[in-house]
């Protein structure tokens, strides 16, 4: 004998009902956060600004600011790049959204974390207020950053650390005829350890992306090197079967 069940009952929230929620209830603020690497001199950097937050006077922070109720995030995050640097021709990638109860002092704020890696005499700053300028990652070690910004930039740093390994990034930093000390200080210093010269260079050659120009280093203080091209056309056609690179 087949039992009979109740019908389950569909509760549908209405458009008005939810914007009451929203606009009652949680009453949470978005703002975007951005995390601009940069590589100069083989060191690697990121840009810091002075809070201008009287909470966090005098301390550090990555470049953020609200989103505004009609932008989007992408644009936000690109207008918080323009006013605070000048800087326009800088491609950001979307990281990570930030969520935690507390982490900011007006109240519920998420906030989405934008990511890139630069070369900083390329990227000149065109804007320097609230003391913005290059600090050495390893430098962060020392210092206390404003809001959850320390852990933001440590997430960020762990994906740059990921994704030079799976895409050719850091090609980009480097000039278009490189040898193979500076392939290696670069990644050295994103990647923030000492690589082995031989299996390092053994590793690019197997990859096949490496174009020997037939020219030498010149006015170097060291046995002029090779110099070398990254095959960019060669590297779109294989890049879906391409791995990436395990240091």
């Amino acid at each position: 004998m087949a039992i009979k069940t109740k019908p389950t009952m569909t509760v549908e929230k209405t458009l008005k009902g939810l914007q009451t929620e929203v606009e009652s209830i949680n009453k949470i603020a978005i703002s975007v956060d951005c995390v601009i690497f940069g590589f100069d001199e083989n060191t690697l950097k990121v840009l810091l600004i002075r809070s201008d937050l009287k909470k966090y006077k005098g301390k550090w922070t990555l470049l953020g600011d609200l989103v505004k109720p009609d932008e989007d995030l992408d644009s936000a995050a690109y207008r918080v790049l323009k006013q605070r640097t000048g800087m326009r021709d800088v491609y950001l990638e979307q990281v990570k959204t930030f969520g935690e109860v507390g982490r900011h002092p007006a109240g519920r704020v998420v906030t989405v974390a934008y990511c890139s890696l630069i070369n900083v005499q390329n990227h000149q700053l065109q804007i320097h207020d609230n003391e913005l300028h290059w600090h050495s990652v390893d430098s962060l070690e020392d210092k206390e950053l404003g809001f959850d910004h320390k852990q933001i930039f440590e997430t960020c740093y762990r994906w740059l650390q990921k994704r030079v390994q799976e895409h050719p990034l850091g090609f980009n930093l480097l000039p278009k005829k490189f040898s193979l000390r500076e392939l290696q200080n670069l990644y050295e210093a994103i990647l923030n350890k000492k690589l082995d010269r031989r299996n390092f260079r053994k590793k690019f050659f197997s990859m096949d992306f490496l174009v020997d120009t037939g020219e030498d280093e010149k006015n170097v203080p060291h046995r002029p090197g090779k110099l070398y091209k990254f095959d960019f056309e060669k590297y779109e056609k294989k890049k879906k079967i391409w791995a990436g690179i395990d240091f």
